[in-house]
């Protein structure tokens, strides 16, 4: 992929969308591509946030560590996915593991490079904060079905019991 066409993948991205060509040449430019084949890690649950990426090709998908020792995917990803800015930004270990499914392109954008664009750009910090609260907004309605449909069934429980007795 070209530099050119690094920079049309990046203004694709919501955050990045309204940065002036010339800087996100200079972003496609010091990002660092890397590749990861399928079944690699992109970043462990736990591990230290040192930068965030933009998926360019493939897929991956991000994994949670349950505390019996599981693990559950809880989404997957892929072209013109931004993920890595939650550790970085809350100056946090990663809060998932991202696992390639298939061979992954990715642009790695250091922490250093990433607050310097935030700092010069501020409608990329009102992006990454749309969503963040869009990131959140899905996890509430997550937690609301998974709490109803919890209800249902201890209701339905009680009521087995109730008619064994």
């Amino acid at each position: 992929m070209s530099l050119n066409e690094e920079v049309e993948l990046l203004r694709t991205i919501p955050m990045f969308a309204n940065i002036e060509p010339s800087k996100l040449k200079l972003l496609a430019f010091t990002s660092e591509r890397l590749t990861f084949q399928e079944g690699q890690d992109l970043c462990r649950q736990g591990d230290i946030g040192d930068a965030a990426y933009v998926v360019v090709e493939g897929t991956a998908d991000v994994i949670i560590d349950l505390p019996d020792g599981g693990k559950l995917t809880v989404a997957q990803i892929g072209r013109n996915a931004f993920v890595g800015e939650m550790a970085i930004l809350c100056e946090v270990p990663r809060t998932a593991t991202i696992t390639a499914t298939a061979k992954l392109e990715t642009l790695r954008i250091s922490t250093e490079l990433f607050f310097r664009l935030v700092k010069e750009f501020p409608s990329m910090a009102v992006e990454i904060m749309r969503d963040l609260a869009r990131r959140q907004v899905a996890s509430n309605d997550q937690l609301t079905e998974a709490n109803q449909k919890l209800s249902a069934a201890e209701k339905r429980l009680q009521e087995l019991e109730g008619g064994a007795s």
